[in-house]
């Protein structure tokens, strides 16, 4: 191939793959802000109260574009539970490993609480749900769930209870039991808001030494 020819084509070839880069990022932007926009109608109304349509007028696009990212409502829901559960996971990690773990997970229960009080109708969303027993809706939330539990467990290596905590059968069952109380509390605290945060906070806390010591953790009263 003469060699004017090869530079054109390297340069199509370039162009191609900057047009393509573009346009993915064009795509994710679009998708993105649909899925803000869809969770933030749903957790104004219920499942069943909105529509594609809604989505689609609210969006100021076709409801043919919706589709395009989005095959279904379910879909669509499920695809914005998995973002809020992301940035709840996100938001609430505590990147403090030299502090001891009582401080780690205090600081841990800090964010938290102020996460869901700042993004308090997304937080409701996800733990109420919408769609009923939808499996893959529980397993958005199961995984919340199962990814506090190890990092309470993480947090508890290299302390005194490492040992218990890797032994004792009972401390997973304890700590999901524990945090059905975090959510149901967390959901009554926002709905209600006349709870003052630190009191939560340390309510929490207290409960979370009693849960262990009722599994046999060797903490003292």
């Amino acid at each position: 191939m003469p060699p004017g020819r090869r530079l054109r084509a390297k340069v199509a070839a370039v162009r191609g793959r900057v047009k393509r880069r573009r346009e993915r990022l064009e795509t994710d932007a679009r998708r993105a802000q649909l899925l803000e926009l869809g969770m933030r109608l749903f957790a104004e109304r219920t499942y069943d109260e909105i529509s594609m349509d809604d989505l689609a007028r609210e969006a100021g696009v076709s409801k043919g574009l919706v589709y395009h990212y989005f095959k279904t409502k379910r879909d669509f829901y499920v695809a914005g539970l998995r973002e809020i559960a992301r940035d709840l996971l996100e938001k609430t990690t505590t990147h403090s490993p030299d502090l001891p773990p009582a401080e780690r997970i205090r600081r841990g229960l800090d964010a938290y609480l102020d996460h869901v009080r700042a993004h308090a109708r997304a937080f409701v969303a996800l733990m109420r749900g919408g769609i009923g027993s939808d499996p893959e809706v529980s397993s958005v939330i199961e995984g919340v769930r199962a990814a506090y539990v190890d990092r309470f467990l993480s947090d508890l290596m290299g302390t005194p209870l490492a040992a218990f905590a890797t032994s004792n059968k009972m401390i997973r069952t304890a700590l999901r039991g524990w945090l059905g109380f975090v959510e149901a509390a967390s959901l009554d605290w926002l709905t209600h808001d006349d709870v003052d945060r630190a009191r939560m906070r340390d309510m929490i806390l207290e409960l979370l030494l009693a849960t262990l010591r009722a599994a046999g953790a060797p903490i003292t009263p």
